[in-house]
């Protein structure tokens, strides 16, 4: 399959040539509306937020969802980061990597712990890491969390959520799941981004982003 991106203006729209042989991956990059930035406002953003709703962007695209059917989703990153994102979501479309769920976190009212529950994949979401003061790299709209049952955070060999548990074998192939190495974490390798899987001590398997952290 070729992946070939077009940009214009503030809109991305990108397409994987499938020819006969399967379907076209689609996406879009447009700015935060008026009507979704009032959405977020007190949610997802609030005032104090280390960036600002006019350097975030909207991002729609095309992913495969566990049952095999081709969806549409969104995510909301950093304009920065945005086509380097497109980019990747064309890799996992090409790859038929399954996503479970495609969402703004405020679909599940800016509650990381919810979102993760529905197994949504996220991006931005003006939070701090998790029992610091310090922002997260989510707060940036510069990370995505990816399948984050399949793939959970694992601090002492536990989760904090029970559908993730049969997952806590990372030896396991089960649909959904990222490994080292995998197509996954080669496509965010491929813009630059790390992988929490990666960490020493703490794995963090759904994270990827642009720092690393």
């Amino acid at each position: 399959m070729k992946f070939i991106a077009v940009l214009f203006c503030a809109a991305a729209v990108a397409s994987t040539a499938a020819g006969a042989r399967g379907p076209t991956f689609r996406s879009s990059i447009r700015p935060i509306s008026p009507a979704l930035a009032a959405r977020m406002t007190g949610v997802s953003w609030r005032a104090g937020c280390p960036v600002s709703l006019r350097d975030l962007r909207l991002i729609t695209a095309s992913y495969r969802s566990f049952d095999g059917t081709v969806r549409r989703g969104t995510l909301i990153v950093n304009r920065d980061v945005a086509a380097k994102v497109i980019v990747v979501l064309g890799k996992l479309f090409a790859a038929q990597f399954p996503i479970r769920r495609l969402e703004p976190v405020d679909a599940f009212g800016g509650s990381d712990y919810v979102s993760i529950e529905a197994d949504n994949t996220s991006a931005f979401n003006c939070r701090p890491v998790a029992g610091t003061s310090r922002w997260s790299e989510h707060a940036y709209g510069r990370a995505i969390d990816l399948n984050p049952l399949e793939n959970p955070y694992v601090s002492g060999g536990a989760t904090s959520h029970a559908a993730s548990r049969r997952y806590l074998d990372r030896t396991r192939q089960l649909k959904g799941m990222v490994h080292a190495g995998d197509p996954v974490v080669q496509a965010f390798a491929s813009v630059g981004w790390g992988w929490g899987g990666s960490w020493s001590g703490t794995k963090d398997f759904q994270h990827f982003s642009a720092s690393g952290r």
